[in-house]
């Protein structure tokens, strides 16, 4: 729950929401800009708002939460980065695609089918300016290498993106350089030896550009971004996109000198005060240029946090809140993300959402907002949570949520239950995988609503709930969509 205000803080945010609706009311009505920041490992537990005992201070992202909704319930398609990221860009689960389970390196070719809807590409057939600044892992090009001597296409600019900044993968993968459009900054010439401790300062041997900086990414990223910002902001007849994919903080975790120290959860800690301090500087951005009225600003996460029961052990801080498990796993802990939204004048402040919600509902969300109908080959996995958003629905928007883990382990979540088609977190905590004992369960079934930390298995004791969330989820995979049609 959000910490109780001060008297202080509760008369910035109501003087905020006066002035934002202000600006709402004398702007021109048309679409709203959009600015997504998608963290990259970022957990349910880091921030304030959704965990009074963190060990890190959030304090921008508090401030968000205050400013608009917070919803507890909300999933990523993925345990992983890369499938989650297909999934927020086309509606649609990864699983669908080629890719089965895992994620894909820096060479991989490019994953997104050709012609399938985006989120950018249809807001740009609306007359949006769309940017994306940040992790791509998406793959690039069309080769089983990409040759990054050559054009990056197909890539973003394939995908409805008008302008693309960033780097091809997470930033422990090689080749470690910056791309622009479907070109590289500066060739990757020289090399890096990588790096494997201490824990969580990390990153794999490969070839860099010769400037390249992994310490530096983050902050470039947040210029990059701020700076898309403030020059779209003069423009006041075309809306824009800003898809802002930060790399932290996934490994490796290096915050900047002034961040060391904020935090009483180590190097982790402290790069995730340097990732709220990024959401700061884009709020700031939007607030001074006079666009926050007509702004939908949204702040999550692509998955879990990677934080080992090594590190609960030494840290005071539940990164993942009391989910179980970690990034990767099948188990609420790999998929339940913080998220945050803001739209000043049509979000109600300091807002809470218990909706079932996942990040595939972009683009079906972005669609309603334009006024668009999809037709059956887009979004097949997206619902609009819209009236979430503003706190008009009366019934439940979602029919229920697929869960998929690192390994491929698929689960399905509907109401109170919770299925998964396999013993063990089908990811990164142990037990891994777990063969069915003779006479045992197959699979896990939980009652989120009595036990939401996952302990008691009640496969054996309510097969029914088995057969029918069983059956739900096999009628999705065999008909290739989940939403209503």
């Amino acid at each position: 729950m959000l910490s109780p205000f001060t008297r202080r803080s509760f008369c910035q945010t109501a003087a905020y929401g006066a002035v934002a609706l202000r600006q709402s009311v004398a702007q021109p009505r048309r679409p709203p800009n959009i600015v997504y920041v998608l963290c990259d490992d970022l957990g349910w537990g880091d921030l304030g708002c959704y965990n009074p005992e963190s060990a890190i201070p959030t304090p921008n992202a508090d401030r968000l939460a205050s400013q608009g909704v917070r919803f507890t319930d909300m999933h990523s398609p993925s345990a992983v980065c890369t499938p989650t990221r297909y999934g927020i860009l086309t509606g649609r689960y990864c699983w669908r695609s080629s890719l089965k389970k895992g994620v894909l390196g820096g060479y991989s070719p490019n994953l997104i089918e050709r012609d399938r809807m985006t989120v950018p590409s249809l807001l740009k057939s609306h007359g949006y300016y769309t940017a994306g600044i940040g992790k791509w892992h998406l793959g690039l090009g069309d080769q089983a290498k990409t040759d990054y001597d050559r054009p990056l296409r197909p890539g973003p600019l394939d995908h409805g993106f008008d302008y693309y900044f960033g780097i091809p993968a997470s930033l422990d993968m090689d080749p470690y350089l910056y791309f622009e459009n479907d070109r590289v900054v500066e060739r990757a010439t020289a090399q890096t030896e990588g790096r494997n401790k201490p824990r969580g300062v990390f990153w794999r041997p490969g070839a860099m550009a010769p400037s390249f900086k992994i310490e530096e990414v983050l902050p470039t990223l947040t210029k990059k971004g701020v700076d898309v910002i403030r020059e779209r902001a003069t423009s006041r007849d075309q809306p824009f996109l800003l898809y802002l994919a930060l790399s932290a903080p996934h490994t490796p975790w290096l915050p900047a000198p002034g961040f060391r120290g904020r935090s009483k959860a180590g190097d982790y800690g402290d790069f995730v005060a340097q990732v709220d301090d990024t959401l700061g500087r884009v709020m700031a951005a939007i607030d001074d240029a006079g666009i926050a009225g007509n702004t939908l600003l949204i702040y999550t996460s692509d998955n879990g946090a990677h934080w080992t029961p090594e590190d609960r052990a030494r840290y005071a801080h539940l990164t993942n809140g009391h989910w179980r498990g970690q990034k990767a796993d099948i188990w609420d802990a790999g998929h339940r993300i913080p998220f945050l939204a803001r739209w000043p004048a049509h979000i109600r402040p300091a807002a809470v959402s218990n909706e079932l919600g996942c990040l595939t509902d972009l683009l079906s969300t972005v669609a309603a907002l334009s006024g668009t109908k999809l037709t059956s080959n887009a979004g097949e996995d997206s619902y609009d949570l819209l009236p979430a958003l503003l706190g008009t629905n009366t019934r439940p928007i979602r029919e229920a949520v697929v869960h998929h883990s690192n390994q491929g382990m698929f689960g399905i979540r509907q109401g109170q239950w919770k299925l998964e088609l396999g013993l063990g977190s089908g990811g990164f905590s142990e037990p891994q995988s777990v063969d069915s004992a003779a006479g045992g369960p197959a699979g896990q079934l939980y009652d989120l609503s009595q036990d939401p930390a996952e302990q008691d298995n009640l496969y054996q004791k309510h097969p029914d709930v088995v057969d029918r969330l069983a059956s739900l989820l096999e009628r999705y995979k065999r008909q290739g969509y989940s939403r209503p049609m």
